[in-house]
């Protein structure tokens, strides 16, 4: 178990650093957006996650790299929804249109308590004033990383509220098991049979498509590389109409010797190989972090499910607990088969 200071931000507030490990993983998360700065397995030379080794980088261009976004995670079209009969008129921080991960000020991007840390645990706390970002009810929301045989690391979120509201979490880390420079011999596979089309500005069109025959297909082991010159995929994969109770296989991803599971509780995965990435601040390796060269696989509800009364529903009731848990299995190199 290991605290450190991370830097300070511009208001002066200090963001910390905490570690932790078990069977054979170590996770570092730094207060700010609850984000898993680094992730290493036993055996594996690199890191499994892109991070930066400063503060800095997370203010500008490493916004939400591995942080825990929402209150509301991906998009709200034209930041507005109805609630109860209220109209919302919600923070509109993507190109001035559309509400992106909560806000300007979502749980992303603020910097969280650390609450409780064992050996192989650690909690971070945040509290979401009524009204933040236009949204109702005070809303507290916690963070749990945890390291779990397998090995596994173990995130669980909850959150609650005082009055109806709307509540859409999504753990946002890039993932790269290799250490490439591009996720492009990366296998990505998702049982997902459906998929949300969307317009330019990523908001969703209707109702899920069949992925069969189009680059969201990804049902069977597909090589990223075969995909990224293709079509930009920034896409929403419909796993089930609602929320799960308890975790199941959203997708595996394999690069060399490493294999991930990625279980969740939750209905959508949101695929975006860091279309947007450009050469800056140098990364957790030592260098600048380009086009692809990590994939985000985000759990969460469908976006703009708020607008969309046949998606899986965002509504919280006032005392109602909302608990998310996503799990990230690793397989040991040497277990591997060939």
């Amino acid at each position: 178990m290991i605290r450190r200071p991370f830097g300070t931000l511009p208001d002066g507030r200090a963001v910390t650093r905490a570690t932790i490990s078990g069977h054979g993983l170590t996770a570092s998360v730094i207060t700010l957006g609850a984000s898993l700065q680094d992730l290493r397995l036993d055996g594996v030379a690199h890191p499994l996650v892109l991070g930066f080794p400063e503060l800095r980088p997370y203010l500008g261009e490493g916004r939400y790299c591995g942080a825990v976004v929402g209150r509301y995670a991906n998009r709200i079209a034209h930041g507005r929804a109805v609630l109860d009969g209220q109209a919302l008129d919600l923070d509109r921080n993507q190109d001035g249109r559309n509400m992106l991960h909560g806000g300007s000020d979502g749980s992303g991007t603020r910097n969280w308590v650390l609450a409780e840390q064992t050996e192989a645990s650690v909690a971070l706390a945040d509290l979401l004033p009524d009204g933040h970002m236009g949204f109702p009810g005070a809303m507290p929301v916690r963070a749990i990383y945890q390291i779990l045989p397998g090995p596994t690391l173990q995130l669980t979120i909850t959150a609650t509220t005082d009055r109806t509201s709307l509540c859409n979490f999504a753990q946002h880390s890039y993932f790269n098991l290799d250490g490439s420079d591009t996720v492009a011999d990366h296998r990505l596979t998702v049982p997902a049979t459906s998929y949300l089309p969307v317009d330019a500005d990523l908001i969703p069109l209707g109702p899920p498509a069949p992925v069969g025959g189009t680059p969201l297909d990804f049902r069977r082991p597909v090589r990223l590389g075969d995909r990224l010159e293709g079509p930009p995929i920034d896409h929403n994969l419909c796993l089930a109409p609602e929320r799960r109770r308890l975790p199941r296989r959203a997708a595996v991803l394999q690069a060399g010797a490493v294999r991930m599971q990625l279980h969740s509780t939750e209905p959508g995965l949101q695929i975006y190989p860091a279309n947007h990435f450009s050469p800056g601040a140098p990364g957790l390796a030592g260098r600048p972090y380009g086009r692809h060269t990590g994939v985000a696989l985000e759990s969460q509800l469908w976006p703009d499910a708020p607008n969309r009364p046949d998606y899986p529903s965002a509504r919280i009731l006032q005392g109602q607990i909302y608990r998310q848990v996503t799990l990230l299995r690793f397989q040991h190199p040497a277990k591997v088969d060939a």
